[in-house]
């Protein structure tokens, strides 16, 4: 039963190369935001498609994640935490973030805590098709619905929901619709994995570099945006 805990090095590359390229992503925004870069780094149809591929690998592979842990709970509320320090950080920054991609996996995780049970009782032969079914209309409905509301409370709920609401900003957003049917998706898959019913070479695959930043996911994720955003002001006095 110890074996399926090991570290699998996919799963920490494929984390690890998400975290780059939304370091990288972040870093262009500063560029184009502080230093008068050509937009169209930042903003193109390829980074605006693989952003999202990227940031739903990430909260994917947190799904996944959330069957190696017993305390998802304790998890998804020390994210919560984090999240919320970043909340503040930014807001001081003048670059708000009050639902970003932490803000969405502490929810996850919690949510994920609280409904395994219900959620286990899904037909595991049907659940991906119910997550994925779930992702798509919910996407459609967040896209094309406008539940308007000039309630300051039902604004900020329907805003987190998938509804940003006229006046709510967040430099990064990524609400609970659809994404957190992305993360369901990834706990289901994460049975097969924890039950080693994949080839033996998913487990024993090694890696250069991504696992070892994968495994710093968090800690990264913290402080990058803070580090470069400091680098880029810092270039930005000297020329």
């Amino acid at each position: 039963m110890k074996e399926h805990r090991k570290r699998i090095q996919i799963i920490d590359a494929l984390r690890g190369l998400a975290v780059v390229l939304m370091v990288i992503h972040h870093l262009l925004y500063n560029l184009v935001n502080f230093l008068d870069a050509p937009e169209w780094l930042f903003s193109n149809p390829v980074f605006d498609i693989l952003h999202y591929l990227f940031a739903g690998l990430f909260i994917f592979l947190s799904g996944i994640s959330s069957r190696f842990s017993r305390g998802n709970i304790r998890r998804g509320l020390i994210v919560a935490a984090l999240a919320l320090g970043i909340s503040a950080v930014t807001y001081y920054m003048e670059m708000p973030i009050w639902f970003g991609i932490l803000h969405l996996l502490g929810f996850t995780m919690l949510f994920f805590g609280l409904a395994k049970n219900l959620l286990d009782k899904i037909p595991r032969r049907a659940a991906p098709f119910i997550f994925v079914a779930l992702t798509v209309i919910s996407a459609l409905a967040t896209a094309l619905a406008d539940p308007s509301t000039e309630n300051p409370f039902l604004g900020t709920l329907l805003s987190i929901l998938g509804w940003p609401q006229p006046g709510f900003v967040s430099y990064d957003y990524f609400p609970i619709l659809p994404w957190i049917f992305v993360s369901l998706l990834g706990s289901w898959a994460g049975l097969y994995i924890v039950e080693q019913k994949l080839p033996a070479r998913f487990y024993e695959a090694k890696f250069p570099v991504f696992p070892a930043i994968g495994r710093k996911a968090l800690i990264i994720y913290i402080l990058h945006q803070p580090v470069l955003y400091g680098v880029v002001m810092l270039i930005k006095q000297i020329i």
